[in-house]
């Protein structure tokens, strides 16, 4: 007890100690991160959004998405087995702002790619509850009403471009019609030209369709069903487990 009556009966030297002490943790908690190259792994098959996945996140993002759905599979048993494999931090480094979300009013939509039809997510958007009787979500009728506005995500992925998502200056130039192209003929010289130039991450080919069933407008539906329907199916996680497994 002798040794720590000084602190004790000491407030200022206490005062010294808990600076010190929080300093020293602090060290050694930040500078190692100045010796290393990166804190998030590498994994094969990630990429930049497309413009229109882009048009389809700005969409999830006004519209509040996230104060219901979480995009963040925690690494506990329950949750791997309700919603796929637990997310890693690669899946989120090219998201400003991240998409984590803090509340499940609804399910958790990391692994939500592919899981159902654009028609069940034309369904869903536009009616709620004649998918699910019990959802408290509202509907986004209008969303498969309003076009969106190509010609601004060239100037948004030099934006993004800026903090450091990987963009070329051809895939930034080509923004506006590379948008259309995704929501159009899959066999078109666009559509091509667009899955040249995001195959170069050695990602997936594209979901290159119509994706709100109307053909001759580029919706905010059309968007954010593109959004949703890659969401967690670019990494490959048969490979990305098997060379964990050789580590």
């Amino acid at each position: 007890m002798a040794s720590h009556e000084i602190f004790e009966k000491n407030s200022i030297v206490l005062a010294i100690a808990i600076v010190l002490v929080v300093s020293i943790a602090g060290l050694v908690e930040i500078v190692p991160l100045y010796f290393i190259g990166s804190t998030i792994e590498k994994v094969d098959g990630m990429r930049p959004y497309t413009p229109l996945e882009l048009a389809g996140r700005d969409v999830y993002v006004r519209e509040g998405c996230y104060l219901c759905h979480s995009q963040m599979i925690r690494p506990f048993r329950d949750e791997v087995e309700r919603y796929g494999h637990y997310s890693l931090a690669a899946e989120s480094m090219y998201d400003h702002p991240f998409q984590w979300g803090s509340k499940r009013t609804g399910p958790d939509l990391a692994r939500v790619g592919k899981k159902y039809s654009d028609k069940w997510h034309r369904d869903h958007m536009n009616d709620p509850r004649s998918i699910v009787p019990e959802s408290v979500m509202p509907g986004y009728e209008f969303l498969g009403k309003t076009p969106v506005i190509a010609d601004r995500y060239s100037n948004h992925l030099w934006a993004l471009s800026v903090t450091g998502v990987p963009y070329s200056q051809d895939m930034i130039s080509n923004a506006g019609a590379d948008l259309k192209a995704q929501a159009g003929d899959p066999d078109s010289d666009a559509a091509e030209a667009l899955q040249a130039r995001y195959k170069s991450f050695g990602s997936k080919p594209l979901n290159v369709r119509d994706f709100d069933g109307d053909p001759k407008t580029v919706t905010e539906l059309d968007a954010l069903i593109a959004y949703l329907q890659m969401l967690g199916t670019l990494v490959d996680f048969k490979t990305y487990n098997a060379k964990a497994n050789l580590r």
